[in-house]
């Protein structure tokens, strides 16, 4: 949780400070509750204040896309689209319609919903969560303050990858040729784990086995974790558009220098961020929808290519995060 600075305006001075406190809660989880207080200090009295404390969460993106790519001009269209998760408010009651010179302080709580989304950023768009406390007088802005929050989201019933949480198996080939010394060899993949369903936080442990069945080193293996995230915007002309794109979540390299014609085995640990969102649809997340894959890459020495092998993996909500649920009143 990060702090914006305050801001007063000019045109009042009665304002001295206006701050949020927080709980020290790293992430939050939806369908949790967040409790606090708006402390304000005022240098004088303040007639006909409005005091309020808002939760607000968020979805937007923006892209450019080129409307035809065979043309000899550049010609673009902008593509968009927003979503708002959450939106509460608390206002404040003062006794007589003024507030006496000194420190305020003003209790507050809200709860987030449980289907919503985890914080995200990427260059296409973005899910954010703030607490904002504002005072005014009179339709003025007097100060306000702007927290961010980080939200890790359920949305998605973790009971359908129950099926999904057998030991999983992958491998992948690459043949090779190497004209140089007149050959030809392959590079195997094997890539083994436990399960495919992991939580945000969650640590994956997998084994790779590595067959080089070539005349050269294999110097290198890149360990990836990628989302693969499909926007959903609409032109300016009201045209719905889809868009993928990768963003890497975690990443380990891993040091082999393979001899020709050995087999190796290689133990691999990668550590999954919180918050991050889970495996979902549009449908769940109205304009983003989410996915995964464990990717193993290796460039081959003295030629051109490059073996891959994907894992596609799910980031489910763990049972405790899913079941959970408030019985709670808001203030």
């Amino acid at each position: 949780t990060s702090a914006a600075p305050s801001s007063c305006s000019p045109l009042m001075s009665t304002v001295r400070a206006i701050n949020l406190v927080l709980p020290e809660t790293e992430v939050h989880l939806a369908g949790s509750s967040i409790h606090g207080q708006l402390v304000l200090n005022l240098k004088s009295t303040l007639v006909d204040p409005v005091v309020k404390v808002e939760l607000v969460g968020r979805g937007y993106l923006t892209w450019l896309e080129e409307d035809n790519p065979e043309l000899d001009y550049d010609k673009s269209t902008a593509c968009s689209n927003q979503a708002l998760y959450i939106s509460k408010e608390k206002n404040f009651c003062t006794e007589d319609g003024w507030l006496d010179s000194g420190v305020h302080t003003f209790d507050f709580h809200f709860s987030f919903p449980p289907s919503i989304p985890s914080t995200f950023t990427s260059k296409i768009g973005c899910i954010s969560y703030f607490v904002q406390g504002t005072c005014c007088s009179r339709q003025i802005v007097l100060a306000k303050e702007e927290r961010c929050l980080l939200l890790q989201g359920t949305a998605g019933d973790h009971r359908r990858h129950v099926k999904d949480m057998a030991p999983l198996v992958v491998e992948a080939r690459k043949e090779v040729v190497y004209f140089c010394c007149f050959s030809l060899g392959s590079v195997i993949l094997r890539i083994s784990l436990e399960k495919r369903v992991f939580y945000p936080g969650e640590t994956i442990v997998f084994v790779t086995d590595i067959t080089n069945r070539t005349c050269m080193y294999v110097r290198k293996v890149v360990f990836a974790v990628y989302c693969i995230v499909l926007y959903s915007g609409f032109s300016s002309r009201g045209e719905q558009r889809f868009l993928e794109d990768r963003k890497e979540v975690t990443k380990l390299e891993s040091q082999t220098d393979m001899a020709p014609s050995e087999v190796m085995r290689v133990t691999s640990v990668l550590v999954l961020p919180k918050p991050m969102p889970v495996t979902s649809t549009l449908m769940d997340n109205k304009i983003m929808a989410f996915r995964y894959e464990l990717v193993a890459t290796s460039d081959l020495p003295c030629t051109t290519s490059t073996i891959v092998g994907r894992v596609p993996i799910i980031i489910a909500a763990t049972p405790e995060q899913s079941t959970m649920t408030l019985y709670e009143d808001e203030g």
